[in-house]
């Protein structure tokens, strides 16, 4: 099936999604994207070294830490970037477990490389906005408190990079806008740039590509509608500053900014709805004096990047450019 191809007048977001709406308003989830891939802090000739840590026991947030083997086989005292992750997952699915964000982080770590940081945030609906922004702040200070031996010896905390997938890369905008305004509170982890990586976003009124690729069957309306739906406060539309990142007034966070010389990279697709929303995004950061760098291609899809091999490659490299740059 072409990913251009009218869904069926019958298409449902919830059966595509996996979930079942329940009576009090909290979902079931059913969907692969919420288990997969253990952690496993025995390094092998086929696997990166990783580990899981509680950091808030109630709000079940927690992380999961890479080591690339060049670390622990090096007999070198230089330490290695920090790039902290968010998955994806529309705010209402996804995992930091799940098989396609454990292998996008794994692969991260080996080909740079660097410590790599994926963060266990809230789900909505149970959780609405801005509890994933809140729980992305708290794994940030944590980071400068903790005294885990990965962290403390091999990743260098004066080079870290906020990075996310989808809903990741939006929370890494707002947690970004955060960060910018906490800077001596989060000594001594610097923020050295933000990586968002085709950023879901929206609005209320269609944009042209998403009136152009509205039922196509990777990534239809309706189910970017319902996650909005589900994800957002009470309340509000999509024209809310969560999902529509032009509307707000950030000129002070984006300021700090611009003032700290951090870089920004976003990446995108003209296969993707959100990519007429993420070029106009782009040119509202460069209107503020933020250094931004945009990577837009023909074709592909909302996720290709983490579910072709080939794709993901060709943005590694780029990613490794823009962080060792």
């Amino acid at each position: 099936m072409s990913h251009n191809s009218a869904l069926s007048a019958t298409f449902d977001p919830y059966e595509y999604l996996q979930i079942v709406l329940n009576p009090d308003g909290t979902i079931t989830r059913k969907h692969s994207l919420l288990s997969g891939a253990a952690a496993t802090s025995d390094p092998s000739h086929h696997t990166i070294p990783s580990k899981d840590i509680s950091i808030n026991q109630s709000n079940n947030v927690g992380v999961r830490i890479y080591l690339p083997r060049q670390a622990l086989d090096s007999s070198s005292t230089v330490k290695l970037p920090l790039i902290v992750y968010y998955h994806g997952g529309g705010f209402i699915i996804g995992n930091v477990a799940a098989s396609v964000f454990h292998n996008f982080c794994s692969n991260m770590a080996l080909e740079f490389p660097a410590v790599v940081l994926s963060v266990k945030y809230r789900l909505a609906p149970e959780h609405r906005l801005p509890a994933a922004y809140d729980d992305a702040m708290e794994a940030l200070h944590w980071i400068t408190t903790t005294q885990e031996v990965w962290l403390k010896e091999y990743a260098d905390l004066s080079s870290c990079f906020l990075m996310g997938t989808s809903a990741g890369g939006n929370i890494v905008y707002h947690v970004g806008l955060r960060a910018a305004s906490q800077i001596d509170e989060l000594f001594p982890l610097k923020v050295k740039g933000l990586i968002l990586h085709q950023p879901f976003i929206g609005g209320v009124k269609r944009t042209e590509s998403e009136l152009r690729l509205m039922n196509n069957p990777v990534f239809p309306a309706c189910v970017s509608d319902l996650m909005w739906d589900l994800s957002l406060p009470h309340g509000v539309d999509r024209d809310h500053e969560y999902c529509n990142p032009t509307v707000g007034d950030e000129s002070k966070a984006l300021d700090q900014i611009r003032v700290q010389e951090w870089k920004v990279v976003i990446t995108g697709w003209n296969g993707d709805p959100m990519i007429d929303r993420q070029i106009e995004w782009v040119k509202m950061i460069e209107q503020k004096g933020v250094k931004v760098k945009s990577h837009f291609c023909d074709g592909g899809y909302h996720g290709i990047d983490i579910v072709d091999a080939t794709k993901m490659k060709d943005l590694q490299i780029i990613l490794k450019n823009f962080v060792l740059s």
